[in-house]
């Protein structure tokens, strides 16, 4: 076994280490207090080639392997957790599904603009009755001649106000009671196509999270994104990959955390000694460093099992479950190591607390994990 990571792997950590010290960090609190998205950031990734990192260079990609994409998603989430998913949705749930579905034409069409960052990548599954029961979907897609005609509404999709098109699951018929599922590829300038901002949100204020209102969207059925009726297996797929991302995220907010509630623990005095020479402090922090670093081989160890075209999913969902978990663990611990400062907002522990729990939440609860761990050992 060799946890070594490449060269490339290695330049790529560092060339994103450098960019989110010197570029994402400085504006993270203003952008969170504003709720500002963080465009000039993306403009410079798209002009480092890493908005389609771990796809094929035939669409515009960086030809890389999922490790690497781990890599700039965590970087990332440890300066600000709002562009680190913005990164990871746009991989994960935007770029995924083309990448994994997409005819030739498809990927030309729509891949390209997301590898390049012409487009922000992302992807319309959950809606308001079908959030953990995405097979709940009630989108509908009716055949009209060479058209399906999408009629429905979805929630809490990423990305979509600045998304040039984005994939959507519809049912697109009915036999025997059974929802037939499937994907389509859909326009966002399309007619009857609203995207809608105006979420209030804990955390992750700077990211884009919307609603989309689909009235008599008219599409080519051209548009069918792989085979009818496989759309419930194909987002299945798609958030096994949108997992690996989540479990990144979560460690670069538990680094940041952790990295804070260390110095601060070295500077601040009480009873006269620095609260790293408390034990009690000590094994804290011993704690919270230990947990990172199994979540982050776990993470990488999905990953490189997805790159070898090996079986994931479980893996995928425990890397999830645990360092999102840890996470709002190692955050809340930072807040506590920070005393009354930790409740103020220029410490940005507080922020990494808030942003931290959505990660127990989003694609797919922690819940939701445990039951598709229980079914992968057999229960």
């Amino acid at each position: 076994m060799n946890f070594d990571l490449t060269e490339e792997q290695q330049m790529i950590q560092k060339m994103i280490r450098e960019f989110s010290a010197d570029k994402v960090a400085p504006g993270a609190v203003e952008r969170d207090r504003m709720k500002a998205f963080p465009v000039e950031v993306f403009k410079e990734l798209s002009e480092m080639g890493l908005m389609g990192l771990p796809f094929s260079e035939a669409y515009s990609g960086g030809g890389g392997d999922t490790i690497s994409f781990a890599i700039v998603t965590e970087e990332l989430s440890r300066a600000c957790a709002s562009t680190g998913i913005t990164y990871s949705a746009h991989i994960s749930l935007g770029g995924a599904p083309l990448h994994l579905f997409g005819t030739e034409e498809q990927k030309e069409k729509y891949l390209t603009p997301i590898c390049t960052g012409e487009s922000f990548g992302a992807f319309g599954l959950t809606e308001p009755n079908a959030g953990s029961d995405a097979g709940g979907t009630q989108t509908t897609a009716k055949e009209d001649g060479d058209d399906f005609v999408i009629n429905g509404s979805k929630v809490y999709i990423t990305n979509a106000s600045h998304a040039k098109h984005l994939a959507i699951t519809a049912i697109t018929g009915n036999e025997g009671g059974k929802k037939e599922i499937s994907a389509i590829i859909v326009p966002t300038d399309a007619e009857g196509f609203t995207v809608i901002d105006n979420y209030e949100k804990m955390g992750l204020n700077a990211s884009n999270t919307t609603e989309l209102v689909l009235d008599n969207v008219r599409v080519p059925k051209e548009n069918l994104l792989g085979k009818r009726g496989n759309g419930f297996k194909q987002f299945l797929v798609t958030l096994d990959g949108g997992r690996i991302g989540i479990g990144a995220m979560a460690v670069g907010i538990a680094q940041a955390a952790y990295e804070r509630a260390l110095q601060y623990s070295k500077e601040r005095k009480q009873f006269g000694k620095t609260l790293s020479q408390f034990q009690v402090t000590q094994f804290k922090l011993a704690d919270m460093a230990m947990k990172i670093e199994l979540a982050r081989n776990m993470v990488y160890k999905a990953a490189w099992l997805k790159d070898e075209g090996r079986p994931f999913t479980k893996e995928a969902a425990m890397c999830k479950l645990y360092a999102s978990e840890i996470a709002m663990e190692v955050a809340n611990e930072a807040v506590q190591i920070h005393g009354g400062y930790g409740y103020m907002r220029e410490y940005e522990v507080e922020r990494m607390m808030r942003d931290a729990k959505l990660l127990e939440i989003g694609e797919g609860t922690s819940e939701i994990q445990r039951m598709v761990i229980s079914k992968l050992i057999g229960c």
